[in-house]
């Protein structure tokens, strides 16, 4: 949900715009840095994408800071490093999953290091399987296959990967 909330950009500042400039064929969650910031107030960007825009932030308000983005929004876009933040007491339990830490790991070309308050317990949270079925698809599998031991294979510790 938008709540409004003043900001105060600064030439060299990473943002984000968390809705999408039509107009400017600007996308939601896309990056950039402020080149400049004009007498008239306009911000001069220069786009992740490599595309220079210019736009008058208050026509245009739906921006913000763009030095941490959530690995949801984050999905088709890299980065040479990244760092992963993983609660394992979070109170959204259902967002801690193998799909969550692939696309959070995946993002970093060169480095991504993840950060927990339980190492031991990270494990268990990202191997959780998200996949979906349609219940009848499940019923009927559930009857021709044996039950397996559960996958041992998942993140045991969080550290630092270099890629």
């Amino acid at each position: 949900m938008f709540r409004a909330e003043l900001r105060n950009f600064s030439s060299g500042d990473r943002i984000q715009f968390i809705a999408p400039v039509n107009g400017l064929k600007v996308a939601n969650r896309e990056l950039g840095i402020i080149e400049s910031i004009g007498s008239d107030g306009r911000l001069h960007l220069q786009m992740d994408s490599g595309r220079a825009v210019a736009l008058d932030p208050n026509r245009h308000v739906h921006l913000d800071f763009g030095y941490a983005v959530t690995s949801h929004s984050s999905q088709g876009q890299t980065a040479d490093r990244v760092l992963i933040h993983v609660d394992t007491e979070l109170a959204a339990k259902d967002l801690l999953n193998s799909r969550m830490a692939y696309v959070a790991v995946s993002r970093g070309a060169h480095d991504a290091q993840i950060f927990t308050n339980d190492a031991s317990a990270l494990g268990q949270e990202l191997s959780r399987d998200v996949s979906h079925a349609p219940a009848i698809q499940l019923a009927q599998v559930s009857q021709s296959i044996e039950p397996q031991p559960a996958n041992i294979h998942g993140i045991s510790q969080g550290l630092g990967m270099g890629m």
